[in-house]
């Protein structure tokens, strides 16, 4: 009897784990959990990257923005091959018969290759050598290329891996778990990275990137461990491999994979455009003090988080992945509005209302385009669609940044120069132009996506009451 109690109760803990319910006999939690591990180290190097390193260089080395800059949007150039590194993955040739784990591994070299340069190019580019600066900014180019394109490679790669393990029934709560494991990544090295350089110094930077290094060759060893089942026939070197661009237009002819990008890059854009013009408006617009601000990325998270469990649960009791991405877009449109109304009615509190809503509608977009492209790829590879999806998702996010913080400049030096007019006179009217485009974009995403989300699935699988987890959750 004490048995039988011991094991009913161990039964209840697990079902109220979080994405306990993910796990079936053949992939169980512990292995899921060990393979988000290179989302985890993903998120820790774009952090790296787009954060502390972006500010150290401006601000304590003193290089122009527009270096900073470039640097940080060299890894964007290699976002649209993604598509050539997942269709690579699915043709893999090897007598090993391995077709994931190749790209994961190089991928992860390529970072850690990156990391290992970026020490050295910091130190030419303080000025503390003999040598030229533009050598070390040219090597600190080098490494931003390295590091980028060792994620690219590694994500698409990881990503089909985790398609090939699922099956159909449980891989929308897996795409979910794999976001939260990014999202955690990001928030884990945001904080601990900020810890280890208080008080900041230029040794305790490079000891930050070479610790940074090395736990992303381990975090990502460990991922790969005994996840891929070897099956030499499936990557003989005598194995036919389709071109490239016969592939590509296999996707592209059928199941309106073509449509699905034309979203995925318009929504991407539209939700990526604030990512460095949230936090300013608060502060220049709202009159809010630097910790005010920076509790919107706190409450972007937490809407993303939402949103990641609310796709799990929709998608996994059947839903339609293209109207859950329209939901997203829809919850979107309403989150811009409320950053937009906020300014007039100086309301700090329908501000982050539209914090958070941009995450939430950001977290259900971002999860039901991946599901939906993770299906397209059931006829030309998963690696393929993977890549197409990533390629226009990270592609379309960096361009859109990149103008929303160009034409907020240009805008607002208008406006204050009074050649907009005394009614525009004002700091915030180039955000307001930001925000309002990003509605645009959203509308056309809709309308992109609209043909595909009224397809109505006849045949969705069941509800299984008997089991609990995160994704029965009704937040």
């Amino acid at each position: 009897m004490a048995g039988a109690r011991l094991f009913d109760w161990t039964a209840v803990a697990t079902r109220f784990l979080p994405f306990a319910d993910v796990a079936t006999p053949e992939l169980p939690l512990g292995r899921i959990l060990r393979l988000s591990l290179f989302q985890v180290s993903v998120g820790m190097a774009a952090v790296l990257l787009t954060g502390t390193l972006n500010r150290v260089m401006i601000v304590e080395l003193g290089l122009p923005a527009a270096v900073v800059a470039l640097m940080v949007a060299i890894p964007l150039v290699f976002a649209p091959v993604r598509a050539l590194i997942g269709h690579r993955s699915d043709t893999h040739r090897s007598i090993l018969g391995w077709k994931r784990v190749p790209y994961i591994w190089f991928g992860t070299l390529l970072q850690f290759g990156g990391f290992a340069i970026l020490p050295f190019a910091l130190l030419v580019m303080s000025g503390d050598t003999h040598g030229p600066v533009v050598i070390g900014e040219i090597a600190a180019a080098l490494a931003f290329l390295l590091v980028g394109a060792g994620m690219h490679t590694t994500q698409t790669a990881g990503l089909a891996l985790a398609t090939d393990l699922a099956d159909e029934e449980n891989r929308p709560r897996l795409v979910a778990l794999l976001y939260v494991m990014l999202l955690v990544g990001m928030m884990l090295a945001a904080l601990v990275i900020g810890q280890l350089l208080r008080p900041f110094s230029a040794i305790r930077l490079i000891q930050v990137i070479q610790g940074v290094a090395a736990l992303t060759m381990a975090l990502n060893l460990l991922a790969l461990w005994k996840q891929e089942a070897r099956n030499p026939a499936a990557t003989a070197p005598t194995r036919a491999r389709p071109p490239f661009h016969a592939s590509w237009k296999a996707l592209i002819a059928g199941g309106g994979a073509a449509r699905l990008l034309w979203a995925v890059g318009l929504g991407a854009a539209a939700f990526s455009m604030q990512d460095v013009l949230l936090e300013p408006y608060g502060g220049e617009v709202l009159g809010l003090a630097v910790g005010a601000t920076t509790s919107l990325t706190a409450l972007w998270a937490a809407g993303a988080l939402l949103g990641f469990g609310l796709a799990a649960q929709r998608l996994g009791l059947g839903g339609d992945p293209h109207r859950l991405a329209a939901l997203g877009l829809l919850i979107g449109i309403g989150a811009f509005a409320a950053v937009i109304i906020s300014e007039p009615l100086q309301s700090v509190t329908l501000f982050g209302i539209g914090a958070m809503g941009i995450g939430l509608g950001g977290g259900l977009f971002s999860v039901g385009t991946l599901t939906a492209a993770m299906a397209l790829g059931a006829t030309t590879g998963s690696g393929l669609a993977l890549g197409a999806w990533g390629a226009a998702q990270a592609t379309a996010a960096g361009a859109a940044v990149a103008l929303g913080g160009a034409l907020r400049d240009i805008v607002s030096a208008l406006a204050v120069s009074g050649r907009l007019g005394p009614a525009l006179d004002d700091a915030g009217t180039g955000y307001s132009v930001v925000w309002h485009l990003e509605i645009a974009l959203l509308f056309a995403a809709l309308v992109a996506l609209g043909p595909l989300a009224r397809w109505v699935r006849s045949d969705p699988p069941p509800a299984r009451p008997g089991r609990f987890g995160l994704s029965e959750f009704p937040t």
